[in-house]
């Protein structure tokens, strides 16, 4: 190999790998050390692949919704407003307690980074958890099986509070059946079935 010439890797697998360490450690938590030795590259070449540690967040962050939390933009092709609020609430439980995944939601996390290094990165998870809640409610505007007496920018801000406290709970241990007992109970209590045993 030609002395001083940089190995080649994958960027997608790099970034990967990224992913799943901002995913587990938190955006503050994360060093680059932590990340160049995840993604198995050196800084210089973090730098010219990716840019900084904030565009490298920015680019882990768009992966993670477009990977593992598509299912929020997939729910809302559901057919009905019960299935739509059904598919959210079982998605984040299955995304926030899988067993080869960091427990809780990425998203989430980094919503509650607070220090003065993190706040690009807490706008970022601000500026597109804002995106998929206004999705959200344009899909309860108009619908015609939407209960009466729900407001749809209220339900949307109720569902995204119960799916930020399944992820919050899962951080902090909680089971997926300790979850979907929860999650049967509030689609229950928020949209009952049309008819007895309904699901």
């Amino acid at each position: 190999m030609p002395g001083g010439r940089p190995r080649a890797f994958d960027p997608d697998t790099a970034l990967d790998r990224a992913l799943e360490v901002f995913w587990r450690q938190g955006y503050e938590g994360t060093s680059l050390s932590d990340l160049t030795a995840a993604m198995g590259i050196n800084r210089p070449s973090l730098y010219a692949t990716f840019g900084n540690k904030e565009t490298l967040f920015v680019k882990a962050l768009e992966r993670y919704i477009d990977g593992p939390g598509a299912f929020a933009a997939e729910a809302l092709a559901a057919p009905t407003v019960r299935e739509v609020v059904e598919r959210l609430v079982n998605g984040a439980i299955e995304l926030t307690t899988g067993e080869h995944t960091p427990q809780g939601c990425l998203s989430v996390n980094s919503v509650h980074a607070c220090g003065p290094d993190a706040v690009p990165a807490r706008q970022a998870a601000l500026t597109r958890r804002k995106a998929g809640e206004a999705a959200l409610r344009r899909r309860f505007e108009g619908a015609p099986d939407l209960p009466e007496g729900h407001d749809p920018g209220t339900l949307a801000r109720l569902v995204d509070t119960i799916t930020d406290g399944i992820a919050v709970q899962a951080a902090g241990g909680r089971t997926r059946e300790e979850l979907r007992q929860v999650a049967d109970l509030v689609l229950r209590a928020l949209l009952p079935p049309d008819r007895p045993g309904d699901r």
